[in-house]
């Protein structure tokens, strides 16, 4: 698969010949430099845009359009301030489930909201809740509608430290609870690992497939698992790719 995008100066090439394949079911985590073409992909996966060559498949069928079975969540959650956060979780269900009773509709939400601790916080408006509340609100609005692949753009990268682990176990619960194959994008390498089934680490632009990890940790994991040898190992191949696909070689001697 490729991609360029027009500019003044004539085309710009972001992804070349890549190819990435995610088996049903699993979580996938996508890293690679600033700029490679990471968000790009997203949008080719979730048909918001089309490959100028290649090809995107889920589940057997070709990708030409967005696609109702498809759930995105973003660094920034965008909520409607004018919505309360009940209705903001409820919102997909409405576009694409119309006839859905809203009773069922108020109970799938609130199912998700309790699995991430927001139950008390439903009626609230987006700005009464804290960054990490709001992102779990997203979460709960990405999946109420219970797709089959969900795309996570960077959704913890603008919270702080504490934040971020603590959403990653959500992350974890979430998967564990609603069957989905997910596609994450990510800067942070525990990240990563933590949440990944398989690390696909992406060249500098134009982005290829440079190096595939699977991710040899105990599927019930904890934050203590990236403490391991195991997790330590992983990670230190990982930064050695993300130093070649930066040009800027390998293993340090």
């Amino acid at each position: 698969m490729s991609h360029a995008y027009k500019t003044k100066g004539g085309l710009l090439p972001v992804l070349d010949g890549l190819e990435v394949a995610v088996p049903e079911g699993t979580f996938a985590a996508v890293v690679g430099p600033s700029g490679c073409g990471k968000s790009t992909l997203t949008k080719l996966v979730a048909g918001l845009m089309k490959p100028d060559t290649g090809e995107v498949w889920l589940h057997g069928e070709r990708v030409t359009a967005p696609r109702k079975t498809v759930g995105m969540a973003f660094q920034n959650p965008v909520l409607l301030e004018w919505r309360s956060i009940l209705e903001n979780v409820i919102l997909p269900l409405e576009i694409v489930a119309p006839k859905m009773p809203r009773a069922r509709r108020v109970a799938r939400a609130m199912e998700l909201l309790e699995m991430v601790g927001l139950v008390g916080f439903e009626n609230k408006r987006p700005s009464e809740l804290s960054g990490g509340m709001r992102q779990r609100a997203s979460l709960c609005r990405s999946l109420v509608h219970k797709p089959e692949v969900l795309i996570l753009d960077e959704p913890f990268g603008a919270l702080d430290a504490f934040t971020r682990e603590d959403l990653w176990q959500t992350m974890r619960d979430l998967r564990r609870a609603e069957p989905f194959t997910a596609v994450l994008i990510t800067h942070d390498l525990r990240e990563s690992v933590f949440l990944g089934d398989q690390v696909i680490v992406l060249s500098g632009r134009p982005a290829r497939t440079q190096y595939v990890m699977d991710v040899d940790l105990p599927e019930d994991r904890t934050l203590d698992v990236l403490f391991t040898p195991q997790a330590a190992g992983m990670l230190h191949t990982l930064r050695d790719q993300i130093k070649i696909a930066q040009g800027r070689g390998g293993k340090d001697h």
